[in-house]
């Protein structure tokens, strides 16, 4: 037999079905870890890592098939020990560590390479995901190493996944948040985000009722989008130096709302837009910036808010350990108690460039003498359990 994953996949099946389960445990994590990290390629036209090669998808799902008989086997023999009054410590798989894999998603609208973090430690029960979408010229691992989300995901249990921009869909690898076909549910990037995140839930051991989305730059201004089309599928939105939904048409447009703010430019929802209340959210803002103009965190605030009547119920302020100054304001239903979840969250930043706040240095684009941003958005996540919430 020529296919060493189908070797490995047959071998899973006879040691399950004899009831090796351990043997078979063992084999599903060799398995996976031949397959888990293909090798990878730099794009010709960019720094964006693809995986060279994919293992055969009928042959993953068949492994797939074999973890899932394994789990529920397992589940089974500890369930009939603890009956039986054994005290034996029960048999849980282990992840060998965290993992952050290379993977690709194609739907309606086209492909998109991505990568996902798995943490490890959490016995495989359901966890957050946080889709987290880069601005220009980044990519996932330059992303991930900015906002250091991979490690306070692995501190606190979830998954994050990173979408990565094409080149041929943007010279600039920027999401085409100012592109009509790419405003609105159903269509174009939207749909193909949407798509990719509901496959990795399908696939991974995640809460659907927590998932969230939050981006920078273009990739804050796609989340805002995502957050405004998608609110049953994004519990919360994070939106960090970007720009309100439907603010610009063009590039040209886009330009002018980026120098100056929406002003006169602000549009009604373009035509298919979403009329669903949009998911709450928690702008960051540098008052320094001067690529995306800080009157757009603003705007971010009033586009969530709607006709819903709010009022301010919290405002803060201040340096948080040497850090830089900010204020924080926090907008609730008017009658809504003070402990209730918020509806949106603004944080602006005093002397911030265009940068995500609290990042590290070994990222693009990061402010790391800022308060953390990453911290504060899985915090405000938290906040915001989505449709669990709503039962």
């Amino acid at each position: 037999m020529k296919n060493p994953l189908l070797r490995k996949i047959l071998a899973v099946g006879g040691l399950t079905r004899s009831g090796k389960l351990m043997e078979a445990t063992a084999a599903i994590q060799r398995a996976l870890s031949s397959v888990a990290s293909p090798p990878l390629r730099r794009a010709a036209v960019g720094p964006v890592a693809v995986p060279e090669t994919e293992p055969p998808r009928d042959l993953t799902d068949v492994l797939d098939g074999f973890v899932r008989e394994v789990k529920s086997n397992l589940r089974a023999a500890n369930e009939a020990a603890n009956e039986a009054g054994i005290a034996e410590a029960p048999v849980v798989i282990r992840p060998a560590g965290p993992r952050f894999g290379a993977s690709s998603f194609t739907g309606a609208a086209g492909t998109r390479a991505f990568k996902l973090f798995e943490p490890a430690g959490f016995d495989h029960r359901p966890l957050p995901l946080v889709v987290m979408l880069h601005g220009c010229t980044q990519d996932p691992d330059d992303f991930a190493a900015g906002t250091r989300m991979n490690e306070l995901a692995q501190e606190q249990g979830f998954f994050v996944l990173y979408p990565a921009q094409a080149p041929r869909s943007n010279a600039h690898k920027c999401w085409n948040w100012f592109s009509p076909p790419d405003q609105r549910r159903g269509a174009g990037e939207p749909s193909l985000l949407a798509g990719m995140t509901r496959h990795v839930i399908e696939t991974h051991a995640i809460d659907a009722d927590r998932v969230y989305v939050a981006g920078l730059s273009a990739g804050g201004s796609m989340a805002a989008i995502l957050a405004r089309e998608y609110p049953d599928l994004f519990a919360a939105a994070g939106v960090h130096s970007g720009i309100a939904p439907g603010a610009a048409h063009d590039v040209a447009s886009a330009f002018m709302v980026m120098k100056s703010g929406p002003g006169a430019l602000r549009s009604a929802r373009p035509a298919g837009a979403s009329r669903l209340a949009g998911a709450p959210i928690i702008v960051f803002h540098g008052d320094a910036d001067t690529t995306v103009a800080p009157a757009n965190g603003q705007a971010l605030i009033s586009e969530a808010l709607g006709a819903e009547p709010t009022a301010v119920s919290e405002v803060a302020g201040g340096s948080d350990r040497g850090r830089r100054a900010y204020e924080r304001f926090v907008w609730r239903r008017a009658d809504a108690p003070a402990d209730s979840p918020s509806l949106a969250e603004h944080w602006i930043v005093h002397g911030s460039p265009h940068a995500w706040s609290g990042g590290a240095p070994a990222g693009s684009f990061t402010d790391p003498g800022g308060p953390d941003a990453s911290r504060e958005m899985f915090r405000f996540f938290n906040e915001h359990p989505g449709r669990a919430q709503k039962r």
